[in-house]
């Protein structure tokens, strides 16, 4: 078990074992007798399709495979397509883990071949490693890329894929090219998260179909990071929720609430603010009231949950995060828990070679609170990692001389037994040291300073009107177009929309010097409110940031008295909304709420008899929150500050649809040249 997956009350390892269970039943199983799913042992049934969706089910599950090629195809088109509450094959396979033996799934005794969609891999490996699948005749594994796949003695292949319209076009080529080549094998296609008409059409269409023995879904919706958190990793779901009005994400962040239902309880209270906000809530009353038979029985973990959609708050993602999870993540990307970095600093330094034969492969690490050092530091603003690393060092290297003084038999077997503990220690200390001296040289640097001043100009409000030389410069000097249409967006945020002589001189300016394909990029920024003409001249932020106390002249960095340490000054304001929910409520702000968009409410799950919660003295709730569109790691470390605090009286538990930062969520929303 993964220690690091268990938070105060609540333990995200139930959540990993029992998506850790069904994967070893699609891959083939040594039983001969009838094995079902561990999640509808679960859940009953409450995890699959409901009976009533209809031409919703179809168009949540089908919506996610359109790209640019489909664009153009209207919603009706779609809906004629064969429904899977209506069509008796489709009906079968949502039933197929439940109905069915698990040895017939995939022959037991042939062996295995997964071929993975690139993206998934990092998902997936958070929650099994290949010893797992391997115990479950899996000897292969690849990932899918055009042309033949690499030779395998093999009789399954199984493939692993987003249901993508492109991707089914790869596995096309691998099966056509499989089949000229023999001998003959079984093809099998688990769609993740949910499976596809549009997908299987297009498989159809391209002749290979008919070669695949199962065409499956493998429902991982959350996947838990850490004992506070959890993400679905759609990395499309902000641009599919506000540029397209598709519903896919919403439907799947449903579904993964319902599968947390399950396992820990039922809700009982549910706040949001937001129109996604309002769907989500939506659609899980539904799915629950579709299963009224099946009462859930466990008594409730989370006492709390706070939907938000991401476009209440627009401002915070385009900030740059400060603290040193935040800013590892700013510089060089954190995926699935993981962040590589330059090998230069990681190269053990000998006597005499003179910085000869430095290795060239990135440095991989793996970021998460099973490593000691890093749980202390992670959510600490930067300036105050130094201290901390500095201590550390101190009192490891007095550890060893520990070894000095021991002089009994005893002594000396004390001391080795705690030499394998001290040496992880050690080197994870070289390791973080190492990281700070990577951030500082880009924190020190005068462009990284220029660029923050101008970030917290606009989030106090000034000059936030005008336009401002430092972009101006930025683009003349062709810097990144992320880091400029970044900080255009910020601006905006920040004015309540840019007055429009400042947005058409910016348009033509980032136009003519990065080029015209950008102008569709432009429109989707200004689509999703990020980039946008004021309308009436009134801006309303202001007014926000004083009644939410967005901003913090005082900011100890060093011991944080509030949450705006993370951005050394602003306060996140979707954590101000957590944390004023949870005291003194959100009546306190109604003028402020009315002033963000989309509807705010409240709505209550009844709980069986036996099941409602006696609250001890001095015992915290727990609430769990759930980001539609994508959270920052600097957002999470604010929510980890209040749930620290002796008198917050609330402990959070932080689910999302993608964890992201300013960088990654500008380039979701570019349009990508043809």
């Amino acid at each position: 078990m993964a220690a690091h997956l268990s938070y105060g009350r609540v333990n995200l390892n139930v959540l990993r074992e029992a998506v850790r269970r069904e994967l070893p039943l699609f891959c083939g199983s040594r039983g001969r007798h009838r094995v079902v799913s561990a999640r509808d042992q679960l859940t009953s049934g409450v995890l699959q399709t409901p009976r009533g969706w209809g031409d919703d089910a179809s168009r949540y599950q089908d919506h996610r495979c359109r790209n640019e090629s489909d664009v153009g195809k209207s919603l009706e088109h779609q809906r004629r397509l064969p429904c899977c509450a209506r069509d008796d094959e489709r009906s079968c396979h949502l039933r197929f883990s439940r109905d069915r033996p698990v040895s017939t799934q995939f022959t037991a005794e042939a062996e295995t071949a997964i071929v993975w969609d690139e993206y998934l891999t990092g998902p997936f490996g958070l929650i099994a490693q290949y010893s797992l699948l391997k115990e479950h005749e899996v000897e292969k594994m690849f990932t899918l890329k055009g042309s033949r796949l690499p030779a395998a003695d093999v009789k399954n292949i199984i493939f692993f894929v987003r249901p993508r319209l492109e991707l089914m076009d790869i596995i096309a080529e691998n099966v056509l090219s499989e089949d000229r080549r023999g001998p003959a094998r079984d093809f099998h296609i688990l769609f993740v998260p949910r499976r596809s008409l549009l997908c299987e059409q297009r498989l159809k269409d391209l002749g290979v179909l008919g070669s695949f023995i199962h065409r499956e879904e493998y429902s991982l919706d959350l996947i838990p990071f850490d004992g506070d958190l959890l993400s679905m990793e759609s990395e499309g779901a902000f641009k599919e929720c506000y540029l397209e009005s598709d519903q896919t994400s919403l439907y799947h962040a449903a579904k993964g609430l319902m599968t947390l239902q399950a396992l820990y309880g039922t809700i009982p209270q549910i706040f949001g603010k937001g129109e996604c906000a309002r769907q989500v809530a939506n659609m899980m009353i539904r799915m629950k009231r579709e299963f009224t038979g099946s009462q859930n029985s466990v008594f409730p973990v989370f006492d709390n949950l706070l939907l938000l959609d991401r476009n209440v708050d627009l401002l915070t993602p385009l900030a740059t995060q400060l603290t040193y999870e935040g800013l590892i993540d700013e510089i060089y990307g954190i995926q699935n828990s993981y962040v590589k970095l330059p090998p230069e600093k990681f190269a053990p330094k000998k006597q005499g070679d003179g910085g000869k034969d430095l290795p060239t492969e990135a440095k991989k690490l793996q970021l998460n609170s099973a490593e000691e050092l890093y749980a202390e530091i992670r959510d600490k603003n930067f300036n105050a990692v130094g201290s901390v690393l500095s201590k550390k060092a101190k009192v490891i290297s007095a550890a060893f001389e520990e070894r000095h003084n021991a002089k009994t038999v005893g002594e000396i077997k004390q001391f080795v037994s705690q030499l394998p503990h001290m040496q992880a220690a050690r080197g994870s200390l070289a390791n973080h040291t190492s990281i700070a001296e990577l951030i500082k040289d880009v924190t020190t640097s005068e462009d990284f300073f220029d660029k923050l001043t101008v970030e917290q100009e606009f989030m106090s409000g000034i000059d936030t009107d005008k336009v401002n030389g430092y972009i101006e410069d930025c683009i003349a000097q062709k810097h990144s177009l992320i880091k400029v249409l970044r900080l255009v967006c910020l601006q905006s945020v920040c004015n309540s929309g840019l007055k429009q002589k400042v947005l058409d001189y910016y348009k033509r300016e980032i136009l003519q010097t990065y080029g015209y394909e950008h102008i569709l990029t432009l429109h989707n920024l200004e689509k999703a409110g990020l980039l946008k003409p004021q309308m009436g001249g009134r801006n309303n932020y202001p007014t926000i940031r004083k009644t939410l106390r967005l901003w913090m002249d005082d900011v100890n960095e060093q011991n944080p008295t509030d949450i705006s340490y993370v951005y050394s000054g602003y306060a996140p304001l979707s954590v101000r909304l957590a944390q004023l929910l949870s005291r003194p409520g959100w009546r306190s702000i109604e003028e402020v709420l009315r002033i963000l968009p989309g509807p705010h409410f409240e709505e209550r799950q009844p709980l069986p008899t036996g099941l409602q919660k006696k609250r001890q003295p001095g015992e915290n709730r727990v609430t769990l929150i759930f980001f539609l569109g994508g959270v920052t790691f600097a957002e999470v470390a604010a929510l980890r500050f209040l749930s620290q605090l002796e008198d917050g009286g609330t402990e959070y538990v932080i689910a999302t649809t993608k964890l992201m930062n300013g960088a990654t969520w500008i380039e979701s929303l570019m349009e990508k040249p043809v």
